[in-house]
């Protein structure tokens, strides 16, 4: 498995130019080297990627011109091969590089299955491609071409591949033309030109094949000019089954949807019935056929397939349905189909197409191991016994044969209940009609009868016991898979209930990971980030998958960076890096990768399945639409921050210009006087002077302490570190800290008479008390008590800070922690405000995980409360 490990490139989208037509040896890589030598003599970065080596003579000197990028060498079935180097190009980068044989077919072992898969991936990168590619390997043509080959064509490109293209050049020539350089050993060697005039290089064929590119490219035309215009109300639907005759009419209503500019669905209606390893990749084959040519898969469950198809056909209002007609019975619902199709849908136009019969030994094949079981057959044993011995007693109590018959028909459909399948339910029914006769018939104990009519009775029983028999496993299929769709629908609906109310990103994870593993039954992993950028998969293993934690690798996690980056599925059954274990689907919404959904495919479960990458899909469009909900939340949250910083700048800068401007402008007026007027003072006045410029001064420090701790709190990186702090020392320090500075007023202090320890940052929960201290003194009043108390309540420890001043007023009471106290509305420059103190205590005490609030003093003044949780942090205990 290669690596996909590189540098983002250019997401600028390149373009893609095809060199199209009907035939090898029309010129088409001539035309394309042509074209890149005059882009490169205007100075553009034109470079090979890969040219097919065996060029003719004037294709090999316009190439040898042009620089190369280095092919890849590849091992494969022990030859070694060469083959475009897809990682050498992305890291190259150039602005255009030339892929010679758009349809090839990838070796084992490179990235994608497919070289086209190779050229979405540069055009993704912003690199622009020049291609060739032939009409014969567009996939919807590619049945009309192979019917006509009377050869399959395996090496195809999606339609809508080639629908996309930025420029399509068609390459023309004459058919005689083209015969002439094949005879002249200008296309194939010598020894392969006469094999090529009897096959495929026939007048007629080239003929054919020339009309249908000039088709293909004319309605390219035709589509682009009418891009805008172009209108329509065909729907198309094609009924598909696990026969080989599907993929011939998924391509014939691909090729009328897109002549008619309309839209189609693949259908396919299951009976119910169990499919068999080989139906099963089938189906999934057919699927992803349809998938490609741009048609929406959809597979319901009905025993009246004609009724189904009908149901469905009304409710999606479709127009035209596609059905496969054989000349022995249609191969996919029986001879009728069509018949009932008309009955029940007047209104909508019904197309059949002629389709070979299945082979007869295909559709009988089955293995005896999977089919038959011991227990089964136990119990087949059993139910017959059982019903011969009630027969018996029946009989000695004087019931007729006719009773006797219908305890045998109820072994048989309590029988076809018990067992697997039809097979028992058959071979019951041939027993219990021998065993009746043998039981019950004169002459008794043979399996001769001489009463007359009695055969066509044994008959008439067979039909019967078969028909009821059938319809109980029928009626069994449909109840177990209607009990198994009912519970998807409800863990879906439950899922869904459980996402929105989601808080988070980690509950995201968990709950779709959870819900995945409960329904795929499959180990399962949830990238919601590059893992190349973040490793945080969240993975969770099935109980019998012990080799699933290969999903954590880094191979897998290759994988899951390449889903990233291309916004595609990848891993095992896509065609792109299959040699995964596991099957990466992006989970999307609004163009963006949200993350990567992994479901691990082992041996014992086998691939994933079509209807399990259907569902997938359905849970993963349920996931973006939360995983969005949480980007788009946390995203406002981030917004909400952002304000909130700014809005305390601004706090901080109105706090600034007054809780500053105040000292400093006390402290140059005493100064001044103490400059200017240094004879005429006595000393108790320069005493005075003297101490306001230092209680000035001490006050500038404890705004400067405060700033420092605002933008310490406020940055990004700050992480709270709390220890296990005694709250009697933190209080007794602060206390200690505010008498300094208020000499004489009366501070009274209440703790636990235990030792309390709390987690806690010691120096910012300091801080806060002398805050609170301070401006209860400073603004309360000369003669203002201080109460400072402390005690348990739960899990946490309560500080209250209380005063007896002048008090707060009430409508001031809710603006206190905004940064800038309303109080310096009214009284600017008249004091030193509460400023930015209350602030940093709301910040600080939040930072800790605790309230804070702000009440009216009964007997006046005002009461500041917070609370701090106990053993509320890891690192507190």
């Amino acid at each position: 498995m290669e690596s996909v490990n590189r540098d983002e490139q250019n997401k600028k989208r390149g373009k893609l130019k095809i060199y199209f037509g009907y035939a090898a040896g029309v010129g088409k890589t001539y035309a394309m080297l042509s074209d890149a030598r005059e882009e490169l003599a205007r100075g553009v970065d034109v470079r090979i990627g890969y040219l097919e080596p065996h060029m003719r003579k004037e294709t090999a000197e316009l190439a040898a011109g042009l620089p190369q990028i280095p092919l890849k060498s590849i091992r494969y079935r022990e030859i070694d091969l060469t083959e475009l180097d897809l990682d050498g190009i992305l890291d190259a980068h150039p602005d255009v590089v030339l892929v010679d044989e758009l349809a090839h077919t990838n070796p084992e072992g490179m990235r994608n299955r497919k070289r086209y898969q190779d050229v979405s991936e540069l055009l993704d990168a912003g690199i622009s491609v020049y291609t060739t590619v032939n009409v014969q390997h567009i996939e919807s043509l590619n049945d009309l071409v192979s019917s006509m080959m009377d050869s399959d064509l395996a090496e195809t490109i999606p339609d809508w591949f080639f629908d996309q293209a930025d420029q399509i050049r068609l390459i023309d020539v004459e058919p005689d033309e083209l015969i002439k350089r094949l005879e002249e050993g200008k296309i194939y060697s010598s020894d392969s030109i006469q094999v090529a005039l009897s096959h495929f290089f026939t007048k007629s064929n080239l003929r054919v094949l020339r009309e249908m590119a000039t088709r293909k490219a004319a309605d390219r035309i035709s589509s682009s000019n009418q891009k805008e215009a172009r209108t329509s109300n065909t729907n198309w639907l094609v009924c598909v089954d696990t026969s080989l005759s599907a993929k011939k009419l998924i391509r014939w209503t691909a090729r009328a949807a897109e002549a008619f500019h309309g839209t189609f669905t693949a259908l396919h209606v299951s009976s119910g019935k169990p499919l068999s390893k080989d139906e099963t990749e089938r189906l999934r084959e057919n699927m992803e056929l349809a998938e490609e040519l741009s048609a929406e898969t959809v597979t319901i469950t009905g025993s009246e397939l004609a009724t189904a198809i009908s149901e469905y056909a009304k409710l999606s209002g479709v127009t035209n349905i596609v059905i496969g007609k054989s000349k022995k019975h249609n191969w996919i619902f029986g001879e009728d189909l069509e018949d009932t199709l008309f009955h029940l849908l007047d209104k909508t136009e019904i197309h059949m197409v002629k389709t070979a019969p299945e082979k007869a030994k295909r559709r009988l094949r089955f293995s005896l191991r999977d089919t038959i079981s011991w227990n089964d057959t136990f119990k087949m044993l059993v139910a017959l016994i059982l019903a011969t011995l009630v027969s018996e007693v029946l009989l000695h109590l004087g019931i007729g044969d006719q009773n006797i018959i219908m305890v045998y028909i109820l072994a048989i459909v309590i029988l076809s209940r018990i067992t697997t399948g039809y097979l028992y339910g058959i071979i019951g029914s041939f027993f219990a009609v021998l065993m009746f006769n043998f039981f019950f018939m004169d002459p008794l104990y043979t399996f001769d009868t001489i009463q007359a009519g009695y055969p066509i009775t044994y008959g008439i029983m067979l039909i019967v016991a078969l028909t009821t028999s059938a319809l109980t496993v029928r009626i069994k299929n449909f109840a177990k898979q209607a009990v198994i769709r009912e519970k998807h629908t409800e863990i879906l609906y439950e899922l869904n209930r459980k996402l929105l109310a989601a808080q988070n990103l980690q509950a995201i994870l968990e709950l779709s990971t959870n819900y995945m593993l409960r329904l795929f039954a499959r180990s399962v992993v949830f990238y919601p980030k590059d893992p190349e950028k973040e490793s945080s998969a969240v993975f969770l293993q099935a109980e019998d998958e012990t080799k699933s934690e290969v999903m954590l690798s880094k191979a897998e996690q290759a994988v899951v960076h390449w889903v990233f980056h291309n916004g595609k599925a990848a891993g095992k059954t896509t065609d792109t890096l299959s040699g995964a274990a596991g099957y990466y689907m992006p989970v999307i919404a609004q163009g963006q990768v949200l993350g990567v959904v992994g479901l691990y495919a082992s041996r014992e479960k086998g691939l994933i399945s079509q209807e399990e990458r259907n569902f997938l899909r359905m849970i993963g469009s349920q996931i973006a639409l939360a995983l969005l909900k949480q980007k788009l939340s946390d995203e406002q949250n981030e917004i909400l921050v952002v304000a909130e910083k700014e809005k305390m700048r601004g706090n901080l800068l109105r706090a600034v210009s007054h809780d500053l401007r105040t000292p400093l402008t006390g402290i140059l007026g005493a100064s001044s006087v103490l400059l200017e007027s240094e004879v005429k003072l006595d000393h108790n006045t320069k005493t005075k002077l003297v101490r306001d410029i230092k209680e000035d001064s001490e006050w500038l420090i404890r705004m400067i302490e405060n700033l420092l701790s605002v933008t310490r709190i406020s940055d990004k990186e700050f992480a709270l570190k709390p220890e296990n702090e005694a709250i009697e020392e933190i209080i007794g320090e602060a206390v200690q800290r505010v008498r300094a500075r208020f000499p004489g007023r009366e501070i009274a202090v209440q703790v636990p008479n235990e030792v309390v320890f709390a987690p806690m940052d010691g120096t910012l929960i300091e801080q806060v008390l002398i805050n609170l201290m301070e401006n209860a003194l400073r603004h309360g009043g000369a003669n203002a008590r201080v109460w400072v108390t402390a005690k348990l309540a739960q899990n946490e420890v309560q500080f209250t800070v209380k005063d007896d001043g002048t008090g707060i007023p009430r409508e001031k009471m809710r603006h206190l922690f905004d940064g800038i106290s309303a109080l310096e509305t009214s009284r600017v420059d008249q004091s030193r405000g509460l400023g930015i103190g209350l602030s940093l205590c709301m910040s600080i005490i939040k930072a800790h995980g605790g309230k804070m609030e702000a009440l009216e003093n009964p007997g006046g003044g005002t009461i500041f409360r917070f609370t701090l949780p106990l053993g509320g942090n890891e690192d507190g205990n």
